[in-house]
């Protein structure tokens, strides 16, 4: 889909993977630039071929692999990208050992596949400020599904990639390691509902939503209740 206000600058395409993980599908996410083709990858679940294939197709140039947290079920692609295709692969600060830990990324418990390790080219933080070609994306540290979980904010776009922090009438899992249901409540109360209403939340697993929809959710939910 092509998205933009007067001037359509932004090329963002949403892939449904099947993850290694369980058969989950994940959201992976295709960002470009239209005027300069740099390009964005969120979250590549699996299949490299695939999301390669249509890099092609948009004569992209991938700038970024940005991962919202260290889970396998967001990450199956992320080497075979980075030796066919370059480009760094970011994750927060907070998530960036979870990534190199197979027991913390979960692929050495549920994976059917060898345990992965992955080493980030560069940690970001809250309030990091990442640039393809016009487009700006914002870092929000959103901790609770894991204690470095991110979601990418593009204010010109009115667009949030909220990752496994907020999907369509629910939050991410709180039952993993270094997550926290009081921590998630928080990220989503404090970081994610003060965004514009009409703010479109693109969630790492299920359809898309909007800010707007998922505050009644969360008026009378504070840390501590289920």
């Amino acid at each position: 889909c092509l998205r933009g206000k007067k001037e359509k600058t932004m090329i963002l395409k949403e892939l449904k993977i099947k993850s290694d993980i369980q058969n989950i599908v994940t959201n992976c996410y295709v960002i470009e630039d239209e005027e300069t083709k740099e390009t964005m990858i969120i979250d590549p679940a699996e299949d490299a071929d695939r999301i390669i294939e249509l890099l092609h197709i948009l004569d992209s140039k991938l700038k970024y692999i940005y991962l919202t947290h260290c889970h396998g079920d967001h990450i199956g692609a992320v080497q075979e990208l980075m030796q066919k295709e370059g480009g760094k692969v970011l994750i927060h600060t907070d998530d960036y050992e979870g990534l190199k830990d197979p027991t913390i990324n979960l692929t050495a418990l549920i994976s059917e596949k060898p345990p992965v390790s992955i080493e980030a080219s560069a940690r970001v933080n809250d309030g990091d400020l990442l640039h393809l070609g016009n487009l700006e994306f914002r870092v929000i540290h959103t901790p609770g599904h894991t204690k470095g979980g991110s979601c990418l904010y593009c204010e010109q776009e009115g667009m949030l990639f909220s990752g496994d922090t907020l999907f369509k009438g629910m939050w991410g899992r709180t039952d993993l390691p270094t997550s926290r249901f009081e921590d998630i409540i928080q990220s989503i109360n404090n970081k994610l509902l003060v965004l514009p209403d009409d703010t479109i939340v693109y969630p790492g697993h299920g359809i898309s939503t909007k800010i707007v929809e998922e505050e009644p959710i969360y008026y009378n939910l504070m840390p501590g209740e289920e």
